[in-house]
């Protein structure tokens, strides 16, 4: 009876285990099929910044709207060189992406352009 359980329930807790503790940041992730598939660009000054898996983000003022701009994972812009210091509040940055297509304020970065130097974040 002992090896039964060993075997076959251990392995099950395991994952429930797993599955509660990181449930939070798998609920938070979401896919790409949201977007829109016409390319927008925006240039605006840099409100608020995060650097957070499971992707950093910024908030950016354009034309005095607030838009929330999904980037890469923090991995992805270190190792392609865009870091943490680079996403300075009031800095001017330039975003091209896709647009959410229920959330209009939102916009899905494939590369970024601050100070000049563009990174590719897809």
């Amino acid at each position: 009876m002992r090896s039964h359980v060993t075997s076959t329930i251990l392995p099950a807790l395991g994952v429930l285990m797993t599955l509660a503790c990181g449930g939070a940041q798998l609920m938070a992730h979401h896919g790409w099929t949201g977007y829109q598939e016409k390319e927008t660009q925006l240039t605006g000054t840099i409100a608020s910044a995060s650097y957070e898996n499971p992707h950093g983000q910024v908030d950016l003022n354009v034309d005095g709207k607030r838009w929330q701009i999904v980037l890469a994972p923090p991995s992805r812009m270190q190792a392609r060189g865009l870091d943490r210091d680079m996403l300075k509040v009031g800095s001017q940055a330039t975003v091209v992406g896709y647009i959410h297509k229920t959330t209009p304020t939102e916009l899905r970065a494939e590369r970024i352009t601050i100070g000049g130097k563009t990174t590719e974040l897809r």
